[in-house]
């Protein structure tokens, strides 16, 4: 029997501290933004960069020690799984986000 997986692996720098929010006194949430990039040759070959910006989520007691450890320029190490969905804006706009959930993260050295 095959099984889905939902797994996102991702090793980049936090664009920002995180930041800690008390949904109420059992539930507590921590978001940041991390960058990763990669390397490739563009259409004359030379060498360029490509950045992607991702949304981060940490829940509860792990988003306590996030919003303590988790820094702007800390090169973190994050495994979670994608989470896609919808919001409506004061305005009535319909929004769309996608964020990655972590269940682990790792702030790592630079290199």
């Amino acid at each position: 029997m095959k099984t889905n997986v939902n797994k996102v692996e991702l090793v980049g720098f936090a664009g920002m501290d995180a930041e800690l929010v008390e949904i109420n006194k059992n539930v507590s949430k921590a978001s940041f933004s991390l960058a990763t990039s990669e390397g490739y040759k563009n259409k004359t070959g030379e060498w360029t960069n490509s950045t992607s910006w991702h949304r981060i989520v940490v829940w509860n007691e792990k988003a306590k020690k996030a919003a303590q450890e988790i820094k702007k320029g800390n090169r973190v190490s994050i495994t979670g799984k994608l989470n896609s969905r919808t919001y409506q804006t004061n305005s009535g706009e319909k929004r769309y986000i996608t964020e990655v959930i972590a269940t682990e993260f790792e702030i790592l050295p630079k290199e």
